[in-house]
């Protein structure tokens, strides 16, 4: 079953900012400011528009961190996450001269008792009428998909000399419990067992444990029970190969090769003018395209080609009034479905144009390490002998790199056979395998206390026979598998998501990370886990010298 966009994460986040900061501020039946931070401003960018916010009797959005022309008469509401420097900004717009009338205060996340008590103190606490924690740190990327905006996690995580390793898990669990608390779900939380790293297990305790508390605070609206979800943790390490893979699938395609910045494609028309569009869910094209083989959308472009040809030729000079006025109803949705196809065709194009042959895998994963011989041939092989990092460094997610008789090695996960149109070109991620033993119960991970109430994500369906796929807006219930990977996830992972969810009709999965990776950001990153190299300053004593 295809979930789309208006029953995704978006549409719940949403709902929720709806449900609490837009409902207190109709209440006042006035029209107010609304200002955010950096990332409260890519979490409302993400879920609704513009119109969407005036529709709510919101006039004007401000950065909290700019400078701002004061609107006593005015009240504003500030959206924000709880760090000094948003609480700082906060009390500045209040300190002599007070900005706005009055200031509704809603935080994305726990705010600490030092930075409520600095507020408290403070003389903006008088013109405080609402502070809260709604609980949404989080970004909802897709229908289906959640990062955290958190690149860095990687190094933090992954890092041997990473020196704030517990903290960033603290905050990652955090961040897990505020989507688990906006689908409304209380999952059992498992985890990849036998992985040469703890971290995986690490952060799976911290959320049960976060989750446990968050729903026995003294509220009757929380359940305290268990619900019928999942929430799977793993190390990025358990499938190296997928996210360094220049997969051929138009998504994956198109932010591997392309500048593309905050799902923004940049390009020029054809009349030689530059143009950007926005690569979301709001794109009915784009949802439908994004995860077809590249050959696929390319055999698509000659119709869209016509249908964008046809749609500019002179209409019947028999016009009249009655006719005229049905093309101008139709006229916004016309020129916005006529806009989609010419960013489709263009940015097809552009694929095309930059794709060029590439090594699909380094082949030590598929060896589960090789000599240190062979690894020493490799990368003088590949050039990289003064880069060599991009290979040695695997090894600090618990990749072997160099093969070791040690009883305690790395597992090489069993494929299973899959027979496909593109079989050399479409790779399928062992993510995907992982969804569906985990939809039929065959997964073999431990709970970190206690199964999910009543789990049955396949209703006695396997998630490995094919269903028809339903029409977007079916309404879905059953279980939900909650995924997340520690170190990134990739466009292939993103895509595995959707197709189980398509192949049942009782589960949707839902996958995420503290960041998307594509395979020449997630190289960088390998890199940068090693040490900047030490300055060895050599001191001669010239007098013994010879």
């Amino acid at each position: 079953m295809a979930v789309g966009p208006e029953q995704g994460l978006r549409k719940v986040v949403w709902q929720k900012i709806k449900d609490t900061i837009i409902e207190d501020s109709k209440k006042a039946g006035v029209w107010k400011v609304l200002i955010l931070d950096q990332f409260t401003t890519r979490l409302l960018s993400s879920c609704c528009k513009l119109s969407d916010l005036m529709s709510e009797r919101i006039t004007i959005v401000e950065d909290l961190f700019k400078s701002r022309e004061p609107i006593p008469e005015m009240k504003a509401i500030y959206f924000m996450t709880p760090t000094a420097k948003c609480v700082d900004a906060f009390i500045a717009d209040f300190k002599n001269k007070p900005k706005y009338k009055a200031a509704y205060v809603y935080f994305t996340d726990y705010c600490p008792d030092s930075l409520f008590s600095k507020m408290k103190t403070s003389s903006c606490s008088k013109y405080i009428r609402v502070c809260k924690e709604i609980n949404i740190s989080f970004l909802p990327q897709e229908a289906q998909v959640f990062t955290f905006d958190n690149p860095g996690a990687f190094r933090s995580v992954y890092s041997p000399d990473s020196k704030d390793r517990i903290k960033t898990l603290e905050s990652l669990a955090d961040q897990i419990v505020t989507l688990c608390a906006t689908l409304d779900e209380f999952p059992g939380v498992r985890y990849k067992k036998d992985s040469p790293v703890q971290h995986a297990k690490d952060l799976a305790e911290l959320v049960d444990q976060k989750l446990a508390k968050y729903y026995e605070m003294d509220d009757t609206t929380k359940k305290k029970e268990k619900t019928p979800a999942q929430l799977l943790i793993l190390d990025r390490a358990f499938d190296p190969m997928s996210p360094i893979l220049h997969e051929l699938t138009y998504q994956a395609m198109a932010y591997d090769l392309l500048p593309i910045k905050n799902d923004t494609y940049r390009y020029k028309a054809k009349d030689g003018s530059a143009k950007e569009a926005l690569l979301n869910d709001s794109d009915e094209l784009w949802v439908r395209l994004r995860h077809m083989h590249i050959a696929e959308v390319t055999e698509k472009m000659p119709k869209l080609v016509k249908e964008i040809s046809a749609s500019k030729k002179e209409p019947d000079s028999k016009v009249t009034i009655g006719t005229l006025a049905q093309i101008m109803k139709k006229m916004p949705s016309f020129r916005k479905q006529v806009a989609q196809k010419s960013v489709h065709v263009s940015l097809a194009e552009d694929c095309m144009t930059r794709y060029q042959k590439n090594v699909d895998r380094l082949y030590i994963f598929s060896l589960n390490g090789t000599t240190e011989e062979n690894l020493n041939k490799l990368i003088q092989h590949v050039k990289i002998e003064g880069e060599s990092e991009y290979i040695l460094n695997w090894k600090d997610l618990g990749v072997p790199i160099i093969s070791s008789p040690s009883l305690f090695s790395f597992k090489k996960t069993t494929r299973r056979e899959r027979s496909q149109t593109y079989d050399l070109s479409r790779w399928t991620p062992i993510i995907k395998d992982v969804m569906e033993d985990a939809v039929d119960n065959k997964l073999d991970w431990p709970h970190v206390s206690g199964a999910p109430t009543a789990w049955n994500g396949s209703r006695a369906v396997s998630a490995r026979q094919k269903h028809k796929a339903s029409a977007q807006d079916d309404y879905r219930s059953g279980s939900r598998l909650i995924i997340f990977i520690l170190g990134g996830v990739c466009y292939s992972e993103v895509r595995s998501a959707y197709e189980v969810t398509q192949a049942i009709k009782s589960c949707e999965v839902i996958i995420g990370s503290s960041h998307i990776l594509t395979p020449i950001s997630l190289l960088e990153d390998i890199r940068s886990l090693s040490a900047p190299p030490m300055q060895h300053l050599t001191i001669i004593d010239e007098s013994t010298a010879s």
